[in-house]
């Protein structure tokens, strides 16, 4: 008989699981037999999940903007669970458009939803793993950590950012008992590219129209969520730090082969004919 997750794992917390990615992870953690606490900035959006999993899921409402308050649901949410064994942190938002063109709030308040306070949760996770010397912390990054996005300069940046950070807590949590996953997804069919905040039209650089369009395709046209999810199930699974890449062939095997081989040159001519900027 397989393994199930609820024989590591007890408690989780999934951040932004509402919509996409998240919320295929709380599916996949729940059918595993595991309790889940999930967030979002409204909790009617949860709703569904609770109805289906009325003793199992509980919902948290969590707004990354606010760092003060996400520490403290984080916090009441810790407490309830009596400690999470496992913290997914995944939310966040994307925004489009020409990096100088754009108001820097819009930089600033991706970088500090998406990297700073995102950073803050990873904090106060470990420090109670830490303390039980067990659980896992998954720091959902991005494909976009190697292959950055074009006119989406800030999401690269925290998608880099949170990529470093995992490494270096791989470090400090080699030889105990807690694991940090560096989860690196693709295009996933999740809406994504519904909810990026956008220029109006016919503002800005001429080629926003055309990487927009690439970019709304390949999402549309990416992998259902359920197969990141299962992928983070396997590396859970495996019981051990890592970075996992998912996504389809050429994005998470062919692609980051071409980085560790090629030229950067090289890598960066792949990169503008994949969004039509060649």
């Amino acid at each position: 008989m397989a393994e199930r997750l609820a024989t590591r794992f007890r408690t989780a917390l999934v951040t932004g699981a509402s919509t996409g990615l998240g919320r295929a992870f709380a599916r996949m953690l729940l059918a595993e037999g595991v309790a889940v606490w999930g967030t979002s900035r409204d909790a009617a959006r949860l709703a569904d999940l609770t109805q289906e999993h009325p003793q199992a899921f509980h919902p948290v409402v969590l707004e990354l903007a606010d760092a003060a308050a996400a520490a403290q649901a984080f916090r009441a949410a810790e407490q309830a669970a009596g400690g999470f064994d496992l913290v997914v942190n995944n939310a966040g938002f994307g925004a489009f458009g020409v990096f100088a063109d754009t108001d820097f709030a819009v930089w600033r308040e991706q970088l500090e939803v998406m990297l700073v306070n995102t950073t803050l949760i990873s904090h106060l996770a470990l420090v109670g793993m830490r303390q039980r010397n067990r659980g896992a912390l998954v720091n959902v990054s991005s494909l976009a950590a190697e292959f950055p996005l074009p006119f989406q300069s800030a999401y690269n940046m925290a998608k880099a950012g949170l990529t470093a950070l995992s490494e270096s807590l791989m470090v400090e949590c080699a030889g105990t008992g807690v694991a940090v996953i560096d989860l690196r997804p693709g295009d996933f069919r999740t809406e994504f590219e519904g909810a990026v905040r956008r220029p109006p039209a016919g503002q800005g650089d001429p080629r926003l129209p055309r990487v927009w369009a690439a970019f709304a395709k390949m999402m549309q046209e990416g992998p259902a969520p359920e197969e990141a999810a299962a992928a983070l199930r396997g590396a859970l699974l495996r019981g051990r730090s890592g970075t996992v890449r998912c996504g389809r062939f050429f994005q998470a095997v062919l692609a980051p082969l071409l980085a560790r081989f090629g030229s950067l040159s090289l890598k960066r001519k792949v990169q503008a004919g994949y969004f039509g900027l060649d």
